[in-house]
């Protein structure tokens, strides 16, 4: 009897719940325990403790291996409830009938000390409580067939490669290595889960982030598919780590199973562990941008495989088919139900849905983070979030990482703050409404323009320094009330090649998932003219100018970039872009106002003052606060107000920076004063 008896392989279940109230049910336990007082040489003496207590069992089974057989048999057919696991188990991984025995005899000595006992004393002069291939090789060799030793049918055998049982790979000869099951597979042989450094069966705190009834529906898609046939994976992308779970655990309860996050190596015993609890196994793999990594599978498993991934980098998920499913951005009537989960204020979450495109992790997160803002700014009193909470709440980024590549800017830069002529004010206020409405902004539209529309934006402000192209986006958004970084593009750039393309795509991924506004200043060293081809620096070169203006095409948040000049510019690079806005030189009453906007009420000008350097100062907006700054620091010695003398000072330190002189006008009233330079 080498193998499972044909009513055990087609599943023990059945059997063992018309017998489950029967009484002196003789279990696998029992016949592996007398089989070890069968292997007891005879003429022994005086018998120890430990075979006396093996012998009970052997009288329970029957003296002879005739008896023994058939009662094992009337077991496998009528098997106790306690050996249902193991049995199914044995029919799933096809394992022989010396297998299970050996499993028996492993696991009984885990939990019980006299079984330990008595394997040791068996083994002696060896030392181990643990059965050695050898001592099961002479124990249940009636089981064991004919053809290879039991020794290699047990090296070789699906118990072992499957993890179910653990052997040892040491230089001691095979009879001699002891086998064990690992402990966490004992306890599920009970029906207990059990812990393992690294892995940890999914409970309720991993669905901690609401999910929109698309998701659940889409979900249940994925789960059938898993369940359709064998060996199917699937990687569920997203930049949020709790998304990811709470999604993971929605595809695990369609499966009707427990999902089991595994980080790190592949433990032992896996499958018999899966198989034995009803789980599914989820591996945490993170790849970087251009990185490939391989999707693990359990040995001798067959089911559904999960794994969480972030958006960036590839898994393979070798022969096994295997899908992707990356967590989008519900549609807006979904994230106001989100929302108003969130911040349990209806008329917020409608704010909040149509001026934000967040998925439903990033939600959670603000959410959570907005009421500890309302926290502290009201004393622990339980006070309702308001936009101001929420917006307090942006600046903190999930999982981190953003702050390494990109530097938030903090300034909130109102109306009266950004000054600009009529025509680049317009075209501003069209960016605005552009990025406000670019969720729905295809609703309705004909197919040629819904097909490959994704709702980012990109634009580029040109002009020469100092004419507010930064101050213009802290302004839009203020405007929008999104945080605005600023893309720090020494970390960005590398030598290496390939390195400054994973930069931007891991920087683009994180920027993305957060809804920030990046700022590209100076634009043109990343997005500059590809070259003729000439040697392989300028290969890799065009090779990184094309990967950059396809991955900036398909970034679905908003960005920003500036440049002194469009020129500098590869040409398809316009195509790409929404908007190019130039900010010009201010006019003259650009200027007059710029000079309003700076000096506010601390100073004694007359108003014609105000106009004459208006007039004769052609100075960009970024000059003349930094001549306001100059003018304010000369009027702290004194009144602390900044008068014309004062100002005639600073106007003339911006003109020795840029090296021209000064208006002849504005010299001559500057002329003999104190502190002239």
């Amino acid at each position: 009897m080498s193998s499972v008896p044909d009513v055990v392989a087609g599943g023990a279940t059945g059997a063992a719940d018309e017998r489950s109230a029967s009484v002196g049910i003789l279990t696998l336990r029992d016949h592996a325990l007398a089989a070890l007082a069968f292997a007891v040489p005879s003429g022994s003496g005086r018998l120890p403790v430990e075979i006396g207590w093996l012998d009970r069992f052997a009288c329970r089974v029957g003296r002879d291996a005739g008896a023994w057989r058939e009662s094992l048999t009337r077991t496998f057919m009528q098997p106790a409830e306690r050996d249902v696991p193991l049995l199914d188990l044995a029919h799933t991984l096809g394992l022989t009938t010396f297998e299970i025995l050996a499993v028996t005899l492993a696991a009984a000595v885990e939990d019980d000390m006299m079984a330990g006992r008595a394997v040791a004393h068996l083994q002696a002069p060896i030392a181990g409580s643990r059965p050695m291939v050898g001592l099961l090789a002479t124990a249940f060799a009636d089981v064991a067939g004919h053809g290879p030793t039991a020794a290699d049918l047990l090296a070789c055998g699906e118990a072992v490669q499957s993890g179910l049982l653990e052997l040892p790979a040491d230089a001691s000869p095979l009879p001699e290595r002891p086998v064990s099951v690992p402990l966490h597979v004992c306890l599920a042989l009970h029906g207990r889960d059990g812990t393992i450094d690294g892995v940890r069966i999914g409970d309720p705190s991993d669905s901690i982030v609401p999910l929109p009834p698309s998701m659940r529906v889409e979900a249940t898609h994925h789960a059938h598919a898993l369940a359709s046939a064998p060996g199917r994976a699937l990687v569920v992308r997203s930049a949020s780590a709790a998304e990811a779970r709470s999604t993971i655990c929605m595809i695990a309860e369609a499966l009707n199973r427990r999902p089991l996050f595994i980080e790190g190596e592949m433990p032992a015993g896996l499958t018999p562990w899966i198989l034995l609890r009803g789980l599914v196994p989820v591996f945490s793999v993170d790849p970087g941008p251009g990185e490939r990594c391989v999707l693990p599978r359990p040995p001798g498993y067959a089911g559904p495989v999960l794994a969480m991934a972030g958006p960036d980098g590839a898994v393979d998920a070798r022969n096994a088919v295997a899908t992707e499913w990356r967590v989008g951005i519900p549609a807006a009537p979904e994230r106001r139900r989100l929302w108003e989960l969130a911040t349990g204020d209806p008329e917020l979450a409608a704010d909040l849905a149509g001026g934000h495109r967040y998925g439903p992790g990033r939600i959670a997160w603000l959410g959570r983070l907005a009421a500890h803002c309302a926290d502290i700014a009201d004393n622990g009193s339980g006070s309702r979030v308001t936009h101001t909470h929420v917006a307090a709440a942006a600046w903190n980024i999930e999982g981190g990482g953003l702050d390494a590549l990109a530097r938030a800017v903090t300034d909130r830069v109102p109306d009266d703050a950004f000054v600009a002529a009529p025509v680049l004010a317009r075209e501003m206020r069209q960016l605005v409404l552009r990025c406000t409405l670019r969720d729905g902004l295809v609703d309705g539209l004909g197919a040629a323009t819904v097909t490959r529309y994704r709702p980012g934006v990109r634009a580029l402000f040109v002009g020469p320094s100092g004419t507010g192209k930064t101050l213009g986006a802290a302004w839009i958004a203020t405007k929008l009330g999104v945080p605005l970084f600023r893309v720090d593009l020494a970390s960005i750039t590398s030598k290496y090649i390939g390195e400054t393309e994973k930069n931007l795509a891991q920087l683009l991924a994180r920027a993305e998932h957060a809804g920030v506004i990046l700022l590209f200043d100076e634009a043109d060293s990343l997005f500059g003219k590809r070259t003729d081809v000439k040697d392989s620096n300028d290969r890799f070169a065009n090779a990184q100018t094309n990967y950059l203006l396809q991955r900036i095409e398909t970034y679905e948040g908003i960005v920003l970039l500036t440049s002194n000049s469009r020129g500098r510019f590869d040409s398809a690079f316009a195509r790409r872009l929404d908007a190019i806005i130039d900010f010009p030189l201010p006019g003259p009453d650009e200027r007059r106002a710029l000079w309003e906007a700076h000096l506010g009420t601390r100073h004694d000008l007359r108003q014609q003052d105000i106009n004459q350097f208006a007039a004769r100062v052609e100075l960009a907006g970024g000059h003349i606060r930094t001549a306001v700054l100059t003018a304010a620091a000369l009027a702290g010695e004194n009144s602390n107000r900044i008068n014309r003398d004062h100002l005639l000072h600073g106007i003339a330190t911006e003109c020795r920076k840029l090296g021209r002189p000064m208006p002849a006008e504005l010299a001559a009233l500057l002329h003999g004063q104190p502190g002239n330079a």
